[in-house]
């Protein structure tokens, strides 16, 4: 049977004028796997359709131990989401390779 290992999946969709910003708090807290897509959706503000490049929003996920993941998340919801459109939301994973994360 192969071994699997929980992780915690931390996603962050926001602006994407956060990006820098997010992923300087991804090296800040040790996340070494994540992946960034752009993404269209709506928030409670509206729509972002990503028609122009202030109107972009990225989705950005982390795989990582749990406790990172709420120190990032913590760290994002109070420097950013008061000023920006943030969502933020975990899941249980199952990894191979846990040495990875």
């Amino acid at each position: 049977m192969i071994a699997k290992h929980i992780k915690t999946k931390l996603t962050v969709i926001a602006e994407s004028a956060l990006e820098p910003r997010l992923l300087a708090e991804l090296k800040r807290h040790h996340a070494h796997v994540w992946t960034i897509s752009e993404v269209r959706g709506a928030f409670p503000e509206g729509e972002r359709s990503g028609d122009w490049e202030a109107d972009r929003t990225i989705e950005v996920r982390v795989i990582c131990e749990p406790a990172t993941a709420d120190a990032i998340a913590e760290a994002v919801l109070q420097k950013y989401a008061p000023h920006y459109s943030v969502v933020v939301h975990f899941g249980e994973v199952q990894v191979l390779r846990p040495e990875r994360f």
